[in-house]
């Protein structure tokens, strides 16, 4: 499985994990907020209030994940420590970089790599997700998940923004 190193999109600080061409999923997804957020108070407030759907969706998605040898990831927990660092764990993604600005997140698995991006400028805060797909089971997993994905940040976005009044 080949390693993909952090990619920064020219003319921003948003993070995948190759250039946009490159990618086989790319999401990314913006909002103005009422006041400025930090990428990890961004993500502490959004994963503190775990939806009961997506809980669901984590259960179903390790029971057939686990029947093609991909290690479960259970879902998130609702407390989030207050600084993080390279190398540390949020729930099941690895820190792959954090700064001021900007939260670099990432699961490296047998069937894919996934890199969530919180970067924020000003009042504005995006969630950008990029995937590399490294098989069939890859590929045949992001069929529900791709549509799911844009869905579900939508809803984090608004809920953020809900916090930020």
């Amino acid at each position: 499985m080949e390693k993909h190193e952090l990619v920064t999109l020219p003319d921003s600080n948003i993070q995948t994990l190759a250039p946009i061409a490159e990618l086989d999923f790319f999401d990314r997804q913006s909002v103005l907020l009422a006041k400025p957020v930090g990428p990890l108070e961004a993500w502490g407030s959004i994963m503190s209030r775990p939806s009961p759907v997506l809980n669901v969706a984590f259960r179903i998605r390790d029971a057939i994940s686990s029947m093609f040898n991909v290690k479960r990831i259970g879902g998130f927990s609702t407390s989030f420590p207050k600084t993080v660092e390279v190398g540390d764990m949020l729930d099941f993604f690895l820190v792959e970089h954090v700064s001021e600005d900007v939260l670099s997140l990432s699961e490296r698995d047998s069937h894919l790599d996934v890199l969530t991006c919180i970067s924020v400028v000003g009042n504005e805060l995006t969630i950008t997700s990029s995937v590399k797909i490294h098989n069939t089971f890859g590929r045949l997993y992001m069929l529900p998940v791709a549509p799911a994905h844009k869905i579900i940040v939508r809803s984090f976005l608004r809920r953020l923004q809900d916090y930020c009044r």
